[in-house]
Parts: C-alpha cells; structure tokens; sequence
C-alpha cells in the first residue's frame, strides 16, 4: 500500500452553543466518536479531559490523522478540527454532525490542503451561519 501526505484539514469555530453541552465531557466524547464514524474513519485511541471549572478537551487518534474539540462553555465557543491524509475519509461529515449536535448559532470553517508543498485553502466548505 502506498500512502501520500496528501491530506485536508476542515477546521470550525461554533459560537453560540450551550454551555452545559459544551461542559459535558461524555456527551462530547460520544459526539467526536460518532462525527468520526460518520466521517468514515478509523479511531486508533481516544482520550479527554475535563479541565476546572469549565471546559472539555476529546482528542481522538486515528489511522488517517486525528479529530478534536477543544470547549470554552463560558464563552460559548468549541474549536474542532479534523485532519486526514489521502482522499477515504469524508471531513465533511465529521463536521457537519457536530455541528448538528451541538446547535451554534454561527459556524466558521475553512478547508485547508495540506502536505502538498503548500497549505492552501481548498474549495468545499465556507464560512456560514445556521
């Protein structure tokens, strides 16, 4: 089998989400999990942390890269990204069911195209709000 560096990195900004979901560190793991799924990708370990007095950290490793949110319940705010190499996984569709999941009221994201030579931004998903 022959593997490239050739990989996308889908990254979001959800404001305006619910402090208590953005706080509840066994919902979010459940969450990443699915959004992998979802996505089609494999998770080699998963591991999280609930940090005092707010906020949640699920990082997730997987045979393609790896998936994670990082939460700021005060703020209302969650990062995730998701990064994976080659063309099997669909970043898309992690995003997206997180998004469902945790009901923002604004949504940053950018495709970035990475191990190219250059990271550049990519067609396939754009800044909206929901």
């Amino acid at each position: 089998m022959e593997y490239t560096t050739v990989g996308k990195h889908d990254i979001a900004d959800l404001w305006g989400c619910s402090f208590s979901l953005l706080d509840d560190e066994q919902a979010l793991t459940t969450y990443l999990k699915e959004a992998v799924s979802a996505a089609g990708a494999t998770i080699l370990s998963l591991q999280s942390h609930r940090f005092d007095p707010q906020g949640v950290t699920v990082l997730a490793m997987l045979s393609e890269s790896h998936m994670s949110i990082h939460t700021y319940p005060e703020k209302g705010f969650c990062g995730i990204d998701c990064y994976t190499c080659g063309s099997s996984v669909n970043s898309d569709a992690s995003i997206s069911y997180m998004v469902r999941c945790l009901s923002p009221s604004t949504v940053h994201r950018k495709l970035l195209k990475r191990g190219s030579g250059r990271i550049e931004e990519a067609q396939g998903v754009s800044e909206c709000t929901y």
